[in-house]
């Protein structure tokens, strides 16, 4: 028997496998093939702590530690700028506090992102605070963790039943059986609670869609900061040598394999176009990951309300990566029994128990 059976080999799932595999026994069980293959393989990829509600803001603080030392630690400069037309002079100086910018001349942008348009770009704020996580290492340092303290780590185990609650018996080709269950499965994380027996906490996926595009112009964007339209209304990021383009879209979507909507992505890439100089003439490849959210949009980390040795790990929307560190280490804590590092009302705020009342 194992003390941890974690469903889910995501950034959450894994992360929380490496925080719990010093306490006791791991088996993490992932049902696609591949770890991290959807949302946790599709993120943008960038470590913001001013991004997200105040519980989100603050686990992305007690992170970034971890992200800035830890083995060597997983962050580069990027830097974000936002930029506006003059009609968004409301959303911009909203976003600007928001998100704890400076503004800057039009020129400085222009020195910075030598293609935006003068003739359309009229707010601009920046800071450097936005930097990139090196994903790929990061996670594969999560799996040596749990495999260097003795845990397993098994892809293509499909749970197809869940049963007991002490011990717990799942089922995933093999029956494992386990005195926790850590739920850490993404978009799906409500119906695998509702296979445990255990309310599902009202999880909602939604659908992100993104394209990569050749360098503009053929410039050298490697220095280029992450772009963000007012109210987020679309952003661009440098990504080894190419440009990403998002329409930071949120439709609503039941849990799937998600694949870009053709027409919101060429929605998003014209906003992106009117800022810019540089007309878009190719997609290299398109692609979608999900955000899945409870319905205050903040994460939801700890033990379930009313069934014992049922832990929730979701609800990570889009800060599953730079809330990762502080969210496990919570977790394992919890299951401990030892005092969280994080203020109590941010504990409350983030805890299963909140959806319950």
């Amino acid at each position: 028997m194992f003390d941890f059976v974690i469903i889910g080999g995501g950034v959450a799932g894994l992360s929380a496998g490496a925080a719990l595999s010093e306490q006791g026994s791991v088996l993490l069980l992932e049902a696609e093939n591949a770890l991290c293959y959807h949302a946790s393989g599709r993120s943008a990829a960038m470590f913001e702590p001013n991004y997200g509600a105040a519980p989100i803001k603050a686990l992305s603080r007690a992170s970034d530690a971890y992200h800035r030392f830890e083995n060597g630690g997983y962050l580069t400069p990027r830097g974000l700028m936002l930029v506006a037309r003059a009609d968004q002079k409301a959303q911009f100086d909203a976003d600007v506090v928001d998100l704890a910018l400076r503004p800057i001349p039009v020129v400085q942008a222009m020195e910075r992102v030598p293609i935006l348009n003068p003739s359309v770009l009229v707010f601009a704020a920046h800071h450097d605070t936005a930097e990139d996580i090196d994903t790929d290492r990061m996670l594969q340092d999560f799996v040596k963790c749990i495999r260097a303290n003795g845990g397993q780590v098994v892809t293509g185990a499909q749970v197809s039943g869940i049963a007991g609650q002490g011990p717990w018996r799942v089922t995933a080709g093999e029956v494992y059986e386990a005195r926790v269950i850590v739920n850490a499965t993404g978009a799906w994380a409500d119906e695998i609670a509702t296979m445990a027996g255990v309310d599902p906490i009202g999880l909602v996926p939604h659908r992100r869609s993104m394209a990569r595009i050749p360098a503009p112009g053929g410039q050298d964007v490697r220095g280029w900061p992450m772009l963000m339209g007012a109210g987020e209304s679309w952003y661009a990021k440098p990504d080894a040598g190419k440009l990403l383009i998002s329409p930071a879209d949120a439709e609503p979507v039941a849990p799937q394999d998600a694949y870009a909507d053709d027409m919101i992505l060429a929605e998003g890439i014209a906003r992106y176009q009117e800022m810019v100089t540089e007309e878009v003439t190719r997609v290299e490849i398109n692609w979608a990951g999900l955000r899945s959210f409870v319905a205050d949009r903040v994460l939801v980390l700890g033990p379930d309300p009313d069934v014992a040795g049922f832990i929730w790990c979701a609800g990570q929307g889009g800060y599953g990566f730079q809330t990762a560190p502080a969210a496990a280490r919570l977790l394992a804590d919890l299951v401990a029994g030892a005092q969280p590092e994080l203020d109590p009302e941010m504990v409350a705020a983030l805890s299963p128990g909140r959806l319950r009342r």
